[in-house]
Order: C-alpha cells, then structure tokens, then sequence
C-alpha cells in the first residue's frame, strides 16, 4: 500500500521512508523488499535505532515528520488492525469481517496522509507541538536497558557467541516485555522462523484484553485506552 501512496503523492513533496528492523542482516530483508518493489527509500537498521530512538515496539508502526523536521504525529501504529488474532495459525485463514475491517483500517489511514499532504497544518490530522509531545511513548529506564541489552545481544550473535547472545536476547525482551519488535528478533535469531510459529500464538493467546497493535487515536478511530 505505501508504493501506491508513494507514487500517488510524491509530487507533492511527499515521500515514503520504510525502515525494516531486521537483525539477520540485508539478506534476509532483502526478499521482501525487492518482492515489494519499492521506488522510495528503504532502510535496514539491524540495531534497532530507530526503533530506540523512536520508541516503536512493533510493526508497523509510523511517524510523520513534516517538512521542517517537526514530528505531527509521533510512533503509532500504522494502518492495521488485530484482526490477525482471530486468524487459523494452521490455514492462516481470516474471518471475512475481519479482513474487510483491516482493508478499512488501512484506508483511513491512508485517507489521514493524504488529508495532511494535502492540508498541511491545517490538517485535522496534525498534533500542535504540546499534544505530539504529549502522546510521544515514554521512555523508562528499563526500555533503554532492553535497548542496549538487546544490541549487546545481537553483537555476541553476530560474533560466535551465539548461547549467550541468544540468552542476553531473551533478558531484553524481558525488559521491555511490550516490544514485540525485540521478541520477534530474538525469535528469529534462535531458530529461523519461530517468529511465526507456536511461541508467538501462545504469547499472543497470553495478551488476553491487552493490545498487539494500539488503537491509533485520531478522528474516525477509536481512541486509545
């Protein structure tokens, strides 16, 4: 969906910039960018910095910065739904309804760049300074702890001490249980895959009323909790 945004806006001073937290390196992002084709920028940020710096925990998440480098809507979640929660993780079946209401969601979402690409500051979508401070995520010291386990993690990995990296990994998720971002890389660094398989269903069935992906509060959704 954010090619088509792309090509759509992109004379209007508008641009893409996708960063993919992949801590296996370039060649395991780079499938499912070159599948995508993209013609806007495409980062991939294997220590997880923008994520840190940001305070994303999951994706996909967004931030909109305009065109004086001012942040109008800080880290949210961008255009999608829970609906997954309600998928058959053997079939990878959704219910109908479910996948209708995701298709909506993105195009409201969508519609809300637009709005802003097209309004400015005028835009009912753009947080004045005090309220994007307001909703930016807080920053604990234990997030930077998992931050900083986390790299600390990879870098042990990355250099043959795969045991303890993987052991320093799971003490970062455990910091900053929130950020599925960290789990889902130490899933992936462990055993190829696992990201996706049984332990992630059985983390998510664990979240009970709790969210996977916070409700965006902007006009048109339901506000966050």
């Amino acid at each position: 969906m954010w090619q088509a945004l792309y090509e759509e806006l992109k004379g209007k001073k508008f641009v893409v910039i996708a960063v993919a937290l992949e801590s296996r390196g370039a060649d395991a992002a780079r499938p499912s960018i070159e599948n995508a084709k993209p013609t806007y920028p495409c980062l991939i940020d294997v220590d997880h910095v923008v994520a840190r710096e940001y305070n994303m925990i999951n994706v996909p998440q967004a931030v909109w910065i305009d065109e004086k480098g001012h942040i109008v809507r800080p880290t949210e979640t961008a255009g999608v739904t829970e609906g997954f929660r309600k998928m058959n993780p053997k079939t990878y079946e959704m219910p109908k309804e479910e996948m209708e209401a995701g298709a909506a969601a993105r195009r409201r979402y969508l519609d809300a760049i637009r709005d802003w690409v097209a309004k400015g500051p005028e835009s009912k979508f753009v947080l004045d300074a005090a309220e994007a401070r307001k909703r930016t995520p807080r920053f604990t010291p234990e997030i930077a702890r998992a931050h900083a386990t986390f790299r600390l993690g990879r870098y042990l990995v990355e250099h043959g001490r795969r045991d303890e990296g993987l052991q320093t990994l799971e003490r970062a998720a455990a910091l900053n249980p929130d950020a599925w971002s960290i789990w889902r890389q130490m899933a992936d660094l462990d055993t190829v895959g696992k990201a996706g398989g049984p332990e992630f269903w059985a983390r998510v069935a664990a979240l009970g009323e709790k969210h996977y992906y916070p409700p965006v509060d902007m006009p048109g959704e339901t506000k966050a909790p």
